[in-house]
């Protein structure tokens, strides 16, 4: 039977076994979107902006692990789209964007709502394809979601002309695809990682430093037993957390730029540096001339450009996280030495010292005015540590990497790398949609969360009970902190005049709105938004200190153990 291209671009999906696309009609796509009317085997989810959808996908695939899917028209559709696309590219999520197209014969005409969309992404995906033919869809749709979900995963663009989705062929969907230009390496070299186990089991000063590569390769507990085994000092960056679990002892928090004293000093004064599926990027590095400058460095990563792409290492070895950590485990196994325990314990009881310095503690005595810290932590104790949390990016973002401590991975969901106002929302309904059962809290700044506030609708249309926790301190915070500290508090557009009454607009949007000005209300309106309000969106706008920065904090040019405390 002949199908059109359309109703082979359904199809296509359910064979994938994709469960949700998030996306938002347009002319060039509403052959696509009659063909989803007819069927019931793929759920699409209506957003209010496209840019929304790349979000709702992202943080999908991020707390599922399977990619995320989202379609969206020709023209703005495709340009609103970006945003999201160069987000999940930063972070390599991995997603399949689906975009429409003027009709073949049109494209180069300048025609109504015609865009370069291969041209204007090609920067900020994996991979992307321009459909001609219809006979070639369904092979294309394959390749997509093999190369968004292997090797470094990452988003892919298919643009889709609309007469292809028009034209018919015979439906033939392949059960597996082999590109003769893409072979990522999954398997770690043998030789290498036995030069790594040796060079760990001579470490003094060991460090392990993970990242992002391990939520996404599956490799927590390979992590959690290696860690385990060495009895090695870990720190996770921002895109890491719950990697390692943050309650265990040998966690040293988060490193980098608002990373804690005891993991950056550890970081700049190891002898061993064993970094797995992280990229070494500017915000941990801080000073690169005077990144690590005793230690020897292993690198770990799915992506052979990315080592020595920053810092230079001494035992590269390409490969698949959980994979190298299985090998690394059998390795250790086999050699049946240990590291010097004296030497260890020397190194612990440094750590412990600089650990001591308490460098999160912040002032509790002021009983008039809500601190953002307290916030995160009464939310990490309300739910148990046990919520899926989103976030925007700023202060907030700092605050909750920082005080809500996470022992699972895919739980922890944010915009890394590009830094995207307007992620937390959408990306939480994303959660929300692949973890019905779970809480999901989306920890967000009274200027981030303007950005995609419309996605509120998308949370009533759904029935999403998602919780907003709004930290709301009526500047754009980490803006405000700059100007502060390097500007000499010239605060150019930093402050947040004429903020909407957040309660009566969630109220407007069939939501709860609940306004919190003490401290002492903060626990009572949590445990309200998580037990009463179980099953409603809840809108919680926390007035806090304007004043309250993040510490520590490395300056730009600075060295990792040249941090601000207070």
């Amino acid at each position: 039977m002949e199908l059109t291209g359309a109703e082979i671009f359904v199809r296509c999906l359910a064979d994938e076994g994709v469960e949700y696309v998030f996306g938002y009609p347009g002319g060039a796509v509403l052959h696509i979107y009659d063909a989803i009317y007819k069927q019931d085997k793929v759920e699409h989810i209506l957003v209010r902006h496209e840019q929304a959808a790349t979000h709702a996908a992202d943080g999908y695939a991020r707390s599922s692990g399977k990619p995320g899917v989202c379609l969206v028209t020709s023209g703005p559709g495709a340009t609103n789209a970006v945003t999201g696309i160069a987000t999940a590219y930063m972070d390599s999520i991995p997603m399949v964007v689906f975009t429409g197209q003027v009709p073949t014969s049109l494209i180069g005409n300048d025609a109504f709502q015609e865009v370069d969309s291969v041209g204007i992404t090609r920067p900020c995906v994996k991979h992307n394809f321009l459909v001609k033919d219809v006979k070639d869809l369904a092979e294309t749709i394959k390749k997509a979601f093999y190369i968004a979900t292997t090797g470094r995963p990452g988003p892919v663009v298919v643009d889709i002309p609309k007469d292809v989705t028009a034209n018919k062929c015979e439906y033939s969907y392949p059960k597996r695809v082999k590109m003769r230009s893409y072979n990522p390496v999954v398997k770690g070299n043998q030789r290498q990682i036995q030069k790594a186990v040796e060079l760990m089991l001579e470490a003094k000063r060991p460090m392990v430093y993970t990242g992002g590569g391990v939520i996404l390769d599956r490799g927590a507990k390979q992590l959690t037993d290696l860690v385990k085994k060495l009895n090695f000092p870990i720190t996770n960056t921002l895109m890491g957390l719950g990697g390692y679990p943050a309650t265990d002892r040998q966690f040293l928090g988060m490193l980098g730029m608002h990373g804690t004293y005891e993991a950056n000093m550890a970081m700049h004064n190891c002898d061993v540096l064993i970094a797995i599926g992280a990229r070494f990027d500017d915000r941990v590095t801080g000073n690169i001339e005077k990144f690590c400058p005793t230690a020897r460095i292993i690198h770990v990563d799915i992506d052979p450009a990315s080592i020595s792409k920053n810092v230079k290492v001494d035992v590269p070895i390409v490969g698949g996280v959980s994979s190298v950590l299985k090998d690394m485990l059998e390795a250790l196994a086999t050699n049946g030495g240990k590291p010097d325990q004296t030497a260890l314990a020397e190194w612990w009881k440094q750590i412990e010292e600089w650990r001591s310095v308490d460098c999160l503690k912040y002032d509790r005595s002021n009983n008039n005015v809500i601190k953002p810290q307290y916030v995160v932590e009464q939310l990490y104790e309300v739910t148990k540590g046990n919520a899926i949390v989103t976030s925007d990016v700023g202060q907030h973002q700092m605050f909750a990497a920082q005080f809500y401590k996470f022992d699972k991975p895919y739980r922890w969901i944010n915009s890394g790398g590009l830094g995207t106002m307007g992620f937390g929302l959408p990306a939480a309904m994303g959660a929300q949609f692949a973890n019905p059962k779970d809480t999901v809290a989306c920890v967000t700044g009274e200027g981030s969360i303007q950005m995609c506030i419309q996605e509120l609708s998308t949370c009533l249309q759904y029935g999403l009970p998602i919780k907003i926790v709004a930290l709301n301190n009526r500047y754009l915070g980490m803006v405000r902190q700059w100007q502060e500290f390097f500007y000499q508090g010239r605060y150019s557009m930093s402050y947040m005049d004429a903020l909407p009454d957040f309660v009566k607009l969630a109220e407007s949007y069939g939501h709860v709105g609940i306004r919190v000005e003490k401290p002492e209300d903060v626990r009572g309106a949590l445990e309200d938004a998580m037990i009463k309000y179980k099953d409603r969106c809840v809108f919680l706008d926390f007035v806090t200190d304007q004043t309250e920065n993040v510490y520590p904090m490395i300056p730009a040019g600075a060295g990792l153990n040249e941090m601000i405390l207070v």
